[in-house]
């Protein structure tokens, strides 16, 4: 085979390799971004000032199951924002690894002509070195909005509902504010100034197990003395998050920039597997048929709705198919009784497995608690107590014979006399 008759081979296999070389890279670069999501966790001064530098907090989380390799985001201000230097425009975080947030701040300029309003910066961002670039538009406020009030804004109290979230679970995080001024002015240095107070923007920010789902909260109204507020949250929680309590942040800008502040939240996670399932009788069934008892116990920390219980097995019917129970309290403990029939071979030993499902607040759960052996087998003296029946028939039908028979031939020898 000379060159000639290779050629046309070749070509086709260069130009395959080719396509390869360009697509694949490609693909990749664009699987990783999208797996990367950015956004804005807050700007401090809020509002931005008019001449007035600003700095502004980007985080980006990685909410897939693989590390990114190479991370990038770029922000890209656009008039009244400059940057402080060119060379600020980009920030390499390396590698992300999964469920994980990289969070950085970038220190822009307002433009001293700008007007009071919304101004626009772009942030790119990718995932690995000399991928796709993805770009999202965020908004900022511009203005002179700071409040000549002496009110002070206090954190009272920080819940979830449900009380205590799961893998998986979505909750709402409930943040109860409080103006905690006593009077309606105070004299400071010989000044009187009111006590209102205001929460000019307030964000809530997750960590690698806990994703909040809800925009920043923005206010424009005035909280009075004792005046108090509720800002809610939507969070999600990461399948694998660990049990455990987790802290998250929430930040406040105020009436002015001397009353931000921010809090660390505490959000409590407990395991799925909430519901024991304890046999508290015997496991064998009696000729094929009898009756199961267990003890069901909430084992969470708080509360669940619609518990039930439900057995399943190949070689065996239940009734009922499903227990259903209820509500159930934290430790509380419920007997159920199941009645169970063998449609099997009655000496043998069948595989039941105990499944549990109920609610933390709106979330559904189910799992398997156990897998057990259930034993049928032939009731005491069962087989031997039948042959005595039947045997004491036979002896009572064999004397009514006899006795007939007996009766029947006195009758004839009268006669014969």
């Amino acid at each position: 085979m000379n060159i000639k008759q290779l050629l046309p081979g070749l070509t086709v296999l260069a130009a395959i390799l080719l396509m390869l070389g360009i697509f694949i890279p490609a693909v990749s670069a664009s699987s990783s971004s999208t797996t990367l999501k950015v956004d804005i966790l807050k700007h401090e001064p809020y509002p931005a000032e008019i001449g007035e530098y600003v700095s502004v907090w980007v985080k980006i989380d990685n909410f897939a199951s693989q590390r990114s390799d190479d991370v990038t985001i770029e922000l890209v201000p656009e008039y009244p924002f400059y940057l402080d230097s060119p060379r600020n425009a980009q920030k390499n975080f390396g590698i992300l690894p999964p469920t994980s947030t990289g969070i950085h701040e970038f220190r822009l300029f307002v433009d001293e002509d700008a007007r009071p309003g919304v101004g626009t910066i772009k942030v790119r961002y990718q995932g690995e070195s000399g991928g796709a670039w993805i770009e999202e538009s965020f908004d900022i406020r511009v203005g002179t909005d700071t409040f000549d009030s002496r009110g002070t804004l206090e954190l009272v109290s920080a819940r979830t509902e449900p009380s205590v979230l799961m893998p998986g679970d979505i909750g709402t995080v409930i943040l109860e504010m409080r103006n905690s001024a006593s009077g309606q002015t105070i004299v400071l240095d010989g000044t009187e100034y009111d006590t209102n107070a205001r929460i000019q923007a307030a964000s809530l920010a997750g960590n690698g197990f806990i994703e909040v789902l809800s925009d920043s909260y923005r206010g424009d109204g005035v909280l009075g003395p004792g005046d108090i507020i509720n800002i809610h949250y939507t969070v999600e929680v990461d399948e694998d998050a660990p049990v455990g309590t987790h802290l998250i942040g929430f930040s406040l800008i105020g009436s002015s920039h001397s009353y931000n502040a921010n809090w660390q939240v505490p959000v409590r996670i407990d395991s799925q597997s909430s519901l024991k399932v304890i046999p508290s009788g015997s496991l064998e069934l009696e000729n094929g048929v009898g009756t199961l008892e267990f003890d069901v116990a909430n084992v969470h920390s708080a509360a669940l709705s619609s518990v039930s219980v439900r057995l399943e097995s190949d070689d065996m019917r239940f009734s009922p198919a499903e227990y259903f129970i209820g509500t159930m309290e934290s430790d509380e403990l419920f007997t159920i009784d199941i009645k169970a029939e063998s449609i099997s071979n009655s000496n043998s030993t069948n595989t039941v497995n105990v499944i549990a499902s109920y609610r933390n607040g709106p979330n559904n759960h189910e799992y398997t608690v156990d897998t057990l052996e259930v034993r049928s087998v032939d009731a005491p003296g069962g087989s031997g107590a039948a042959l005595i029946v039947f045997l004491l028939v036979v002896v009572a039908a064999g004397a009514g014979a006899f006795y007939y028979r007996k009766k029947k031939m006195n009758k004839n020898e009268k006669e014969e006399e």
